[in-house]
Order: structure tokens, then sequence, then C-alpha cells
């Protein structure tokens, strides 16, 4: 009462205000991320010129995947990038004293931050009952599953099926995603098998007889409507942005035989006749398109298990993909091997000579195919030269090139294409020490060889000349 006077005093700034109101406690509440005005504005201005960020039109749908798991009553409904995870158990319940002849149904819908940061875990949010309702209403008060079959024993035993839908990855329109699944779920759950024999009530397991599957009369399906700038513009199957900017969202569950099970209207806009009937008339093209995708589905699995194929969640996975398990092989036709490497050969360029005989250019050395000279030239004729250009040099400079850390004794040429190497048979060893003591042992080392040098060259050729032979 207080709610109506105040709309008569203040007219509709109160209606604005309510608004508002909602969307902050729904901020609050879910940590969204705000859109800025220029998103806005854009996501509008595109709307108004008929387009759509994912590049689909007004009236199209995300594509649709759906895969089961291992075991029966699991499946996962891809809408588009919204992902739904669906799980049916039963168990054996006493009945509700007021339905003694009916099971019990009860769906339960979870939205954990794992689908988006703005969920919080543990919490019942206003979304949240409202999508649990909507699916209540779908497929519940449609009288879409027999639940008289669901009845063992009248009053004391009866089935209870719980279908939990878990929410894995929020882009958008969760409501259509998750009726999906719902209905998928319970079309692919097998219940065990049970006998009655007086009192006594058996639960048979799978190996013994085969489970029994549910009596569903029809499929109902919901199909999501956001209307934008005061219900000019109409949009199917919104995404999470167009959901921020929408003004108004119209669901309507109906199934193949255009049959209305439940429609609900939100966000308080004004809907004319006109457009509520056309929004039904694209809901039942729509309905009818992923009936059929549901049953193909079905049809398929249900072909795959008979077969003994491999089934379930990791089989759905496509290949050619770094999540892929495995890589199927290619079959490679072997038929026509021969003429087509005659082919090959024949359209080759000829190869270029090569020698066949080795080449020996002294006593136990060899050259094959088409090497070039050494051009590392006489190791006699080097040898001199380095001795040459070690008595030219004094000690003094001798010291400082091994203090700035040239390690090696080998030098240039004239010509600068020789690079002589020492025959020190303890620079051949390379040991890994800190660098003051590397630098003291270098420095010993090189006076040594030095010293060795000087006195004697002769005994140096000789045993050079032994070692080479």
């Amino acid at each position: 009462g207080g709610l109506e006077k105040a709309q008569e005093k203040e007219g509709p700034f109160v209606r604005t205000r309510l608004v508002g109101l909602g969307r902050g406690r729904r901020s609050a509440a879910m940590k969204e991320t705000p859109l800025s005005n220029c998103e806005k504005r854009f996501l509008l201005r595109a709307i108004e010129e008929r387009k759509r960020l994912d590049g689909r039109q007004s009236y199209d749908y995300r594509n649709i995947r759906i895969s089961f798991g291992t075991d029966y009553g699991c499946c996962i409904v891809e809408l588009g990038k919204t992902r739904v995870l669906g799980q049916v158990s039963c168990e054996l319940v006493s009945p509700k004293p007021n339905r003694a002849t009916e099971g019990i149904l009860f769906f339960n819908l979870e939205l954990s931050p794992m689908a988006s940061p703005a969920f919080e875990p543990g919490r019942q949010s206003e979304l949240l009952v409202k999508l649990n309702r909507l699916l209540e209403k779908c497929l519940r008060n449609s009288k879409c599953i027999d639940t008289e079959s669901l009845c063992v024993v009248a009053g004391e035993k009866v089935w209870q099926i719980r279908v939990d839908l878990h929410l894995l990855n929020h882009s958008g329109n969760i409501i259509d995603a998750a009726s999906i699944a719902a209905i998928v779920a319970l079309c692919h759950f097998r219940r065990p098998d049970v006998s009655v024999q007086g009192e006594e009530v058996t639960l048979y397991t799978p190996e013994e007889r085969d489970p029994v599957p549910l009596s569903i009369h029809h499929m109902p399906i919901c199909v999501s409507f956001a209307f934008f700038q005061q219900g000019t513009y109409l949009l199917v199957d919104p995404s999470e942005q167009e959901e921020r900017v929408m003004d108004g969202l119209l669901v309507i569950a109906m199934n193949k035989h255009r049959e209305i099970c439940t429609i609900q209207s939100s966000g308080g806009i004004m809907l004319l006749k006109d457009q509520v009937l056309v929004c039904s008339k694209i809901a039942g093209v729509k309905v009818a398109e992923i009936t059929e995708l549901i049953q193909k589905a079905l049809v398929n699995d249900q072909k795959v298990r008979k077969e003994g194929g491999k089934f379930g969640f990791a089989e759905s996975v496509p290949n050619q993909r770094i999540t892929a398990f495995k890589i199927e092989q290619a079959p490679i036709d072997t038929e026509d091997v021969q003429e087509q490497a005659e082919e090959i050969i024949a359209k080759a360029s000829p190869p270029s000579e090569v020698l066949a005989n080795p080449v020996l250019w002294a006593p136990g050395t060899a050259q094959i195919g088409e090497g070039v000279e050494n051009s590392w030239g006489d190791f006699e004729e080097s040898e001199k030269e380095e001795e040459e250009i070690a008595e030219e040099k004094s000690p003094t400079t001798e010291n400082k090139t091994v203090e700035t850390g040239d390690m090696s004794t080998g030098t240039k040429n004239k010509k600068d294409e020789t690079i002589v190497l020492s025959d020190s048979e303890e620079e051949d060893v390379i040991i890994l020490e800190p660098e003051g003591t590397l630098k003291n042992r270098a420095k010993t080392s090189y006076k040594q060889d030095v010293a060795s040098k000087k006195p004697g060259s002769k005994k140096k050729r000789k045993s050079f000349s032994l070692k080479k032979h």
C-alpha cells in the first residue's frame, strides 16, 4: 500500500528509483565489473544498426554443442561460451502424503565463482532464486516427466529424481543453457530396475538387469528474448554484455508441438500483444531446431555405447588440438608408390659428380667428397715462425698479455690466415678455478714454457716429430 501511495504522489520518479535500487543490489551482491558509458553507447548503437558484437543476426542462436559423460544422466551443454554441466541422480524415498503414487522431482542450479568472478560462493542471489523458480515452472509444472511411473510401492516407496546443474562458464543466457542441459540429462538418464514381491523390494544392479529410462512426455526448452529501447529492438539469445544494457527480458518455454509451457517477463517494460506473438513464433522455430539436435545427440551416444565404442567427455574433445589425448593416424595409399617414385626421380635434376675414390694426401689421412685442401698450413713452418716471434718479444710484454686474460699462446702469421697452436700439453686441460689462482697458474706455466723454448729449440722439434709419427 505504501508503494502505491508513493507512486501516486511522485509519478514516474518512484519507478526510476526502484529500478536503480534493484540494479544496485545486484551489483553489490554479485560484484560484477560495470560497463563504462562508452561501452553502453557502443552496444546500443550497434543494436540500433542491427549488428551484434559476435557477428550474429538479431534472431540467431549461438552454436550448441552437447557431450555426454561416461555415466548415464551426465552431460555438458555449451551455448556459445556458456557451459552448463547436468547430472541426474535417483533415490528411493517415501512419497509426499498428499501424492502417495507420484515420484518426486527436484531441480538445483548452482552459480559458482568458477563460472564468473561476479558470483559469490554459498550465497543465494536474486538471480539464482529466479533461475531455479523458472526451471521448476518449465520442467516440473509442465508435467514433462510421468511422475506416476516413478512409484514403486504406493504410499511407501517412490523414486526421487534430482537434477543438479552447475554453471561452468558464464557468457550470457544462463536459463536457455540450463533448460537444455536439464532435459538432455533427464532423457539420457537410466534408473535401476526394481521388482516387488509382497512387501520385499529388490533393487538390481546394471549388470543384473538393464537400467530403465524415464518416461518423458515432451521436451520443454526455454528461449530468451532481450528488448532494448523500451521494446523497440529485439534480440534472441543475448550475450553477457547485451544482458547488461537490455531494458527487459522475455523467456518463453515451449516444446516442439508449439505448446507454451511457461512465459515470464522481467525488467518492467510494457510489451504489446503483437510483440509477444512474434516472440512465440520465433521460439517455435528455435525449439524445433534444438529438439532435433538433442535427439540426434542421444541417438549417436546410444549407438556408440551399443557398438562398444569409446564414449565420455574425454572422447568428445576434438582432435588436432593441444588438449587432444591422441591424434588419429591418417591412412596412406601405398599402391602406386613405385610409379610415383620413378616419376620423382625422372623429374629430379641429376646429382653432381662426386669423387668415389678417397684422395690420400698423406699417410693416415683421407678426403671423401668435395672437400677443400687444409688451410692451416704446415706444422713445421708455423712452429719456426712461432719461435722467432717468441724470441723477439720481451718478458715485460709477455706478462702484460697474460694479465689481460689472454690464455692462448698462438699468434697470427704475416698473412693473418694461419693460426698456430702451441704444442704445450698443459694448455689442453681446462680447469675451472677462481680467477686469482687461474692467473697465477697461467703466469707460471707461461714463464716455464718460454724458458723451455729459449735454450733448446732443437729438442722441441724432435719431440714434435715423434708425436707426429
